[in-house]
């Protein structure tokens, strides 16, 4: 089998798309599965223009790296060989969403709003690390089998702007195509994205879009970027996407995490429960104290610990009853 730059051991193919393949590749430093990205110059470019694209792109991939958000494809190294860029990422097990919608159809209302709030989340984390998309498409989202939504592609050619107004422009492009059904709350965002001027801002829709969705906010780690669901596994390519698999499972809906009031601790009351001691204490000694008066003998009185005798009764007595001595 193949080995790029001594490292990555080609598989075999899991798409290919425009700007190169995507190959299943083994890591052997550390024994893990990648999609391992095979950069293209178009046919017939000259070689010295070939050249600077492979230098673009390989600078392209490197700024990707920075991203991090578990629904934007982590970028793992850069190699090369024979002259050319080779991209690691994580290998996403799933489909795209592409794949999802021609074998399927198009996505319920719900899960649409879903996919779009987590690939809206993936765009303005990459933005934030300064390397917008550019303009997404169904094939550069994969669908998870892991429930994760994440978005491959970034450092293509450029596309209709940099301006945080396009990658709204892309969703609401990708939601049209995606949802089922436009006449309920994710119908009004995407009549919004779709319009000349939509007037909301990435976190009106981002917020509308989750509660279309009925689903919470991402939760945050410690240093407040959101946590991925499940552990990453794995990488896709730009518009290369993986081969069949599994299905992508749903996301559970992220129950909003409320304070819990403490209950007030009220100190034991005392009272009643000194006054029921003392009359249970008159009670008891009330007892002895007529046992003692009534009976004549030895014998017949409270055993230890107040608790009647069990002792056998003497010979001639009937019934328990001391008989008297002469």
């Amino acid at each position: 089998m193949t080995v790029i730059a001594g490292r990555y051991r080609l598989l075999d193919v899991l798409g290919e798309g425009a700007t190169g393949t995507v190959w299943r590749a083994l890591d052997e430093t550390d024994r893990h599965e990648v999609a391992l990205k095979e950069l293209r110059a178009p046919a017939g470019l000259p070689a010295d223009e070939a050249l600077l694209l492979y230098a673009r792109r390989e600078r392209e991939a490197r700024a990707a790296a920075r991203i991090s958000h578990p629904s934007v494809v982590r970028v793992l190294g850069v190699a090369t060989e024979d002259g050319r860029p080779w991209v690691a990422t994580e290998l996403v097990r799933g489909l795209t969403l592409a794949e999802t919608l021609d074998a399927g159809g198009r996505l319920p209302a719900r899960e649409a709003a879903r996919v779009g709030a987590e690939v809206l989340a993936g765009l303005r984390a990459a933005r934030e690390a300064g390397v917008p998309h550019r303009g997404v498409r169904p094939g550069q989202v994969l669908l998870a089998n892991d429930g994760r939504v994440v978005v491959t592609g970034f450092g293509g050619a450029p596309g209709d702007g940099t301006a945080p107004e396009a990658d709204l422009r892309s969703l609401g492009a990708l939601l049209d195509a995606a949802a089922d059904d436009r006449s309920g709350p994710l119908g009004a965002v995407i009549d919004a994205l779709t319009g000349a001027t939509s007037g909301m801002t990435a976190d009106q829709v981002e917020r509308e879009l989750r509660r279309a969705a009925g689903v919470g906010a991402p939760r945050t780690g410690p240093g407040g970027a959101a946590e991925a669901s499940a552990p990453t596994r794995a990488a896709g390519g730009d518009d290369a996407g993986p081969g069949p698999g599994a299905g992508a499972a749903s996301t559970p809906p992220v129950a909003s995490e409320r304070p819990v009031a403490r209950r007030r601790r009220t100190a034991p009351r005392r009272g009643p429960v000194l006054v029921a001691g003392i009359v249970g204490a008159l009670l008891i000694a009330g007892a002895w104290t007529y046992q003692v008066v009534r009976d004549d003998g030895p014998g017949t009185g409270p055993g230890p610990g107040g608790g009647a005798s069990t002792a056998p009764a003497r010979p001639g007595a009937e019934g328990g009853t001391v008989t008297p001595r002469p």
